[in-house]
């Protein structure tokens, strides 16, 4: 999938720089080229020869070599690939990376090049959720680097939360799907995500526990397989995912809209929790409490079906649709109906009674013409990531 490619790897200081070592043997057993980049940082946790064993290629970390700097050693490292991939990328390489500092050779290459750059962080949970990575990362995505995770889990440290480094063969998918060699290149896929909000007054509205995070990592596992990815999303506190184009919306006429105006789509997955209901006819001012007036009461209007609307579309309807079955009893029962009442391919079915909504991890079932697989806890991401892969593998025997 990757024969001809170049891959520059920068590994910076992070326990988990053990897991570059895999990732560069993946690399390699797909046909990519790699070359491997030590920071001072990232040569602490795994040696030059150990990466170099691995990548089959000299091993570089020395701004200020007299052999390799003779010939603007920095200069070709920034020129030579098709892909700059930061895996692990620690806290104080993407901080300085946002600054533009350039004081050792990874940060040097990292400013020098015009090629594509791939990050996948790897810090402890704190670290991460501070305002200063926040805006570094916000920063750095804003000129165009692509970021992959961090993944939520156990830490070294014995704590948990995001932070943790995406494992190799995750990154090694992300990396297909940018170098356009993913099982799904060439393919579309739409996918709502997050909760709708329905407004009552200017400052108020329904909404649900909705978080997002599933629909989302489903957006950027798609992407990493290689579908153009275009994600319509509700209001969630998530940053866009990497390599995704994404519509942001409010409620759920207007997310209907948006997915109609993104078809045709090969595949369609639609994680968002859609209010069934909206109030007829919400009020144009801020609705005052006074003590001689009753609670008010409204009159509420059905939504659109968007599942059921894109599933019956008609010629445009896309190859394979998924949809989503948030339940609280008989969920497999509940899911298998739904999914003959809409119209819908298969369907991802789960218990949302505990604190699924905004959580971090998923039990799920998948719900199909042939039948139902029951998939074990897991973090989001894995299974945004097993979903992906099962849908690429349904289109690829299409």
């Amino acid at each position: 999938m990757l024969t001809g490619k170049c891959i520059l790897l920068i590994v910076s200081g992070s326990i988990s720089a053990y897991k570059a070592l895999a990732l560069a043997r993946l690399l390699r057993k797909d046909g990519a080229a790699v070359t491997g980049l030590l920071t001072a940082g990232g040569a602490r946790f795994v040696t030059p020869h150990a990466l170099q064993a691995i990548t089959g290629e000299r091993v570089f970390g020395d701004l200020w070599s007299l052999d390799e700097e003779a010939a603007m050693g920095h200069i070709r490292l920034a020129r030579m690939p098709d892909l700059v991939v930061v895996a692990p990328a620690s806290a104080d390489l993407l901080a300085k990376m946002a600054a533009g500092i350039a004081d050792d050779l990874a940060t040097t290459v990292l400013l020098a090049t015009r090629k594509p750059i791939l990050a996948a962080p790897a810090m402890n949970p704190t670290m991460w959720a501070h305002p200063a990575m926040q805006a570094a990362v916000a920063t750095l995505t804003a000129r165009g680097v692509a970021f992959a995770g961090p993944d939520t889990g156990a830490m070294a440290e014995a704590e948990e939360g995001p932070g943790r480094l995406m494992e190799p063969e995750a990154l090694h998918a992300v990396i297909g799907g940018l170098l356009g060699g993913g099982p799904l290149a060439g393919r579309h896929a739409l996918v709502t995500s997050g909760p709708t909000h329905e407004p009552i007054d200017p400052v108020r509205y329904i909404a649900n526990r909705s978080s997002g995070r599933q629909g989302h990592a489903i957006a950027a596992a798609l992407a990493s397989l290689g579908a153009r990815t275009t994600l319509v999303s509700g209001p969630v506190a998530l940053p866009d995912p990497p390599g995704v184009t994404v519509v942001h919306v409010e409620t759920a006429a207007e997310m209907l809209a948006a997915c109609q105006d993104a078809l045709p789509a090969d595949i369609a997955v639609f994680a968002a929790a859609v209010a069934d209901w909206r109030v007829a006819a919400p009020a144009t001012q801020k609705m005052k409490k006074r003590a001689d007036t009753s609670p008010p009461t409204f009159a509420m209007a059905q939504n659109p079906d968007i599942l059921a609307t894109i599933s019956t579309i008609g010629a445009r309807r896309p190859k394979l649709v998924v949809g989503f079955a948030a339940e609280t009893e008989n969920v497999v029962p509940e899911a298998q109906a739904k999914r003959l009442r809409k119209g819908c391919d298969w369907i991802v079915a789960n218990d949302v009674s505990g604190d699924v909504m905004g959580g971090t991890r998923n039990t799920v079932h998948l719900v199909t013409e042939d039948g139902v697989e029951d998939w074990p806890d897991m973090p989001k991401e894995d299974v945004a990531r097993r979903l992906a892969e099962r849908i690429a593998a349904a289109l690829g025997q299409a």
